[in-house]
């Protein structure tokens, strides 16, 4: 009878080929997870970073707030009146259709970007905007927002526009820091913040967002939209009373 010799697993050689690629798999998995840990380090970098910025708006916005406040009492301690400043941003919000409008302001409107009813946009006050808004006030209501309507609008409403004039929903930073990561605006803590403070990038931080798409108010439309708001209408100026609007519109 004869004995087969059976080749031990040592003594089996490997083809190089094989050899080769268990080589470059090992090499790729080692530089997977080196990457991986690397852009895991980055990212708590940047949160830590994005926490601060916006602890740093909070701070700055409680300031605000703790001085207007003791400018008022003091104030009225001395038996004077307090004049807040004017506002330097207002909230536009188109409430009347195209039916007939006079060429002038149609193309305000176009300008203001309000291309149908219940579109809102910030505009930055100025001698020109005023003007403006004078042009198309039976057209528009409009205010001046305080911060947490802004945030309320940006974070539930807030559309950016992109290169390809594309309509993306902020759903992340990465969305703001593309647009706008060259004006030093890197997440929509820093975007609500130059809006509000009408930074020096306010045009850029306007146009980056889409003009919001609001829905009706319930029950706080009158049945015409003629009369002026501080004659019981709905055009016109209403000052603070635009949050209560957005609010219900939001």
């Amino acid at each position: 009878m004869v004995a087969y010799n059976v080749a031990s697993a040592q003594n089996v050689l490997v083809p190089e080929t094989l050899l080769k690629k268990q080589q470059s798999n090992a090499k790729a998995a080692a530089a997977l997870v080196a990457t991986k840990s690397e852009l895991k380090k980055a990212q708590i970098a940047k949160r830590r970073d994005l926490f601060k910025r916006a602890a740093a708006h909070h701070a700055e916005y409680k300031n605000t707030e703790k001085r207007e406040i003791f400018l008022r009492r003091q104030a009225k301690k001395n038996g004077d009146f307090y004049v807040p400043a004017q506002p330097k941003v207002v909230f536009v919000v188109r409430i009347r259709g195209i039916n007939n409008i006079a060429p002038k302001p149609r193309k305000v409107l176009q300008l203001l970007r309000l291309l149908q009813i219940n579109n809102g946009v910030f505009v930055k006050l100025n001698k020109a905007t005023s003007e403006m808004l004078q042009l198309v006030q039976p057209y528009v209501t409009y205010g001046a927002p305080n911060l947490k309507t802004i945030r309320a609008l940006i974070y539930k409403r807030g559309y950016s526009k992109s290169a390809t004039k594309q309509r993306i929903p902020l759903h992340d930073n990465s969305v703001v820091e593309q647009g706008l990561g060259k004006f030093g605006i890197v997440c929509v803590e820093d975007l609500i913040h130059e809006i509000a403070t009408v930074g020096p990038h306010f045009k850029e931080a306007n146009n980056f967002l889409w003009p919001f798409k609001l829905s009706n108010p319930n029950k706080l439309w009158k049945a015409r939209k003629f009369l002026h708001f501080v004659e019981g209408g709905d055009v016109g100026d209403r000052e603070h009373f635009i949050n209560k609007l957005v609010q219900s519109m939001n």
